[in-house]
């Protein structure tokens, strides 16, 4: 089956609902394969956070920036510390409206738990110390900047996410700033066109070369289509496929994990590695869309309602994002390209498994940490570890088709008609030189208008007090299609999810007990 986007959902994992129980039919984090608190004992992220940066910080993310492109972020137990959460300009169609900047989807806030989650209180030296049943995020210290570009049924358009990526790369500051160093994008499309004239890759190269490490999923469409959804199609990003543990507590161990069997899987561009993906656990987002029509997601036994579960390629990018997080906090001279090498270089060989599937093969934290350490030095080993990080390939410059990027989706407009050919999602015509020529340059935005068209406010609106996240201020789009923002969720051709062009998630149907979130102690 060929999914594409925000797409691949498939929900229910009993199996995983019954090995997390405890005799009394709770949870119990520790036995749970897909916990945080498993996954980043496996991938060695907890011991990440006993050590320390170089002004004696633990490595927890600390003044690190990571842009989550998605359905928005709501600011749930776990996520509503102050200043956790930034809100960028809000793309979707319902940024029109009363639904601006929230998730209605749910998908962004379970991706953000998995990044940068933090449940507690307590000071960033005692995290790496937490109970099982404290979940924190991958980087439970760094700070979430969301830009909404799904609505309420998942649905955005490739231009959407094209104007997202634009606007990070020109506006990598947050307003207290806390710079961004990580791009976590979770959206792909079943676009054939090679990486090197589509717009959607071009944009997240640029992103790259301009110092940010762009995150994507490799799809879930199995073997179906041959291919990398995109933009995970471009070399130079981090492409991230999923691995499955099998239900089992050491299922990530490089000598049990094997590939998920609906992780895209390519004979030419291939992902980059693998990192956990099925039946994680991370935050719900409850009235959502995801929410409300996948009851069997909730996590059983959990009193709090708090915790949701799911599979994707789209978990496991956030996983990745969340440790990119940590090692540009401890490691802040290292680029892009030195970040994805330390990854790649230090993966652990996965038995059984074809580098089609797998690339590299497991993240494997505890060695990227000594592989960067080394990266980083001056002498003659860094120099030659430096040269052999850079990446040479042929640069993308987006002259293709915008059509193309779309894959095989249609959006229809507020009236139902179709929007297709070389026109963006407000009608505009596509003008791929001139696009490229600004985008490049740092020049597509200037103030709330995207290649000379207004798509949100001017700039950001901050809460005076310093208590509330600070938003980028929204403004009515001023194309004729949009003229009425008449949208309470947005339709498109092929239907909800499953055609909505969003690389996540399959959310499991196992429903967890503990795992809660503490507010202000252990």
């Amino acid at each position: 089956m060929v999914t594409s986007g925000f797409s691949g959902s498939k929900w229910g994992d009993p199996t995983a609902d019954m090995m997390s129980k405890d005799g009394h039919g709770n949870n119990a984090a520790k036995q749970d394969p897909g916990s945080l608190f498993t996954v980043e004992k496996a991938i060695g992220v907890r011991d990440i956070w006993k050590k320390l940066d170089g002004a004696g910080r633990p490595v927890t993310g600390q003044g690190v920036g990571v842009a989550l492109l998605d359905s928005g972020v709501t600011q749930v137990p776990g996520l509503d510390a102050s200043l956790k959460v930034t809100y960028g300009p809000d793309l979707s169609i319902e940024g029109n409206g009363v639904l601006a900047n929230q998730d209605t989807f749910g998908h962004g806030t379970f991706m953000a738990g998995i990044i940068a989650g933090r449940g507690t209180t307590n000071p960033s030296s005692a995290l790496s110390s937490a109970p099982a049943s404290i979940q924190l995020g991958v980087a439970p210290d760094a700070k979430l900047l969301a830009l909404k570009l799904a609505t309420t049924d998942g649905s955005t358009d490739v231009s959407q996410v094209i104007a997202a990526l634009d606007w990070v790369t020109e506006h990598p500051v947050m307003p207290d700033g806390t710079r961004v160093r990580v791009i976590n994008l979770s959206y792909g499309t079943d676009s054939a066109q090679g990486y090197q004239i589509d717009p959607l890759a071009a944009a997240a190269e640029n992103a790259w070369k301009h110092g940010i490490v762009v995150v994507t999923s490799a799809g879930n469409s199995g073997s179906d289509t041959g291919r990398l959804s995109d933009p995970a199609i471009d070399p130079y990003v981090l492409a991230v496929g999923a691995a499955d543990s099998s239900d089992s507590v050491d299922g990530w161990a490089p000598n049990h994990t094997k590939v998920a069997s609906f992780s895209n899987v390519s004979t030419g561009r291939h992902a980059d590695l693998i990192a956990p993906g099925t039946s994680l656990v991370s935050l719900r987002d409850p009235g959502s869309y995801v929410d409300v029509n996948n009851p069997q997601g909730l996590v059983s036994g959990d009193v709090s309602g708090k915790l949701f579960r799911g599979s994707g390629t789209s978990q496991a990018g956030a996983v990745v994002s969340g440790a990119v997080a940590d090692l540009v906090q401890a490691f802040p001279s290292l680029t892009p390209d030195q970040v994805k090498y330390a990854l790649t270089a230090s993966a652990d060989p996965v038995l059984g498994s074809s580098v089609n599937a797998v690339g590299a093969g497991m993240i494997d934290m505890q060695h990227a940490f000594d592989l960067a350490s080394h990266i980083v030095k001056t002498n003659a080993n860094g120099a030659a570890l430096k040269a052999a990080a850079v990446q040479s390939f042929a640069p993308a410059t987006g002259q293709g088709s915008l059509d193309a990027a779309r894959g095989g989706d249609v959006p229809l407009d507020a009236d139902g008609n179709p929007i297709s050919g070389e026109v963006d999602i407000q009608g505009n015509p596509w003008n791929a030189p001139a696009w490229w020529q600004a985008s490049s340059s740092l020049t597509a935005w200037s103030g709330g208008q995207w290649m000379g068209t207004t798509w949100t406010g001017d700039g950001w609106t901050i809460d005076p007090s310093g208590l509330s996240s600070a938003r980028w201020s929204s403004a009515r789009w001023s194309s004729a299609r949009w003229s009425d923002a008449n949208w309470s969720s947005a339709r498109w051709s092929s239907a909800r999810w499953s055609s909505a062009r969003w690389s996540s998630a399959r959310w499991s149907s196992a429903r967890w007990s503990s795992a809660r979130w503490s507010s202000d102690s252990w």
